[in-house]
């Protein structure tokens, strides 16, 4: 008879893979090779999107910006320029959440822009 190597090992290798599959549909949860193949795919993305989702943030409040420069009749790339012109360092996270939740505070920042943008021409 053959001996048994690694068991408790193995076991607790491919108890470590299905609990990582858990939620996943069909086989994809239930068998430990398909599971196996499902979680490393996983893992691919997470490692990816970790990085994309700093991208979509960014466009998410460049575009936050553009709609609240919009209603003070300037683009957002004028409103950028005027920004460094008149020396306000203020990244988009934080303009973006200006425009939100403080539009007279955001405001005051973009009539700064366009008096540097109307001072330098």
């Amino acid at each position: 008879m053959s001996r048994a190597k690694s068991t408790v090992q193995r076991h607790a290798r491919r108890k470590k893979v299905l609990k990582a599959a858990k939620g996943y549909r069909g086989r994809n949860s239930k068998v430990y090779r398909v599971a196996k193949e499902r979680v490393e795919k996983g893992l691919q993305y997470a490692y990816r999107d970790r990085r994309v989702k700093k991208r979509n943030f960014r466009a998410l409040w460049i575009q936050r910006i553009n709609a609240g420069v919009r209603e003070h009749g300037m683009t957002y790339s004028q409103f950028m320029h005027g920004m460094k012109q008149a020396g306000i360092e203020l990244d988009r996270k934080v303009l973006s959440d200006l425009a939100i939740r403080e539009p007279e505070a955001f405001k005051e920042i973009v009539d700064q822009a366009q008096n540097a943008l109307n001072a330098s021409a």
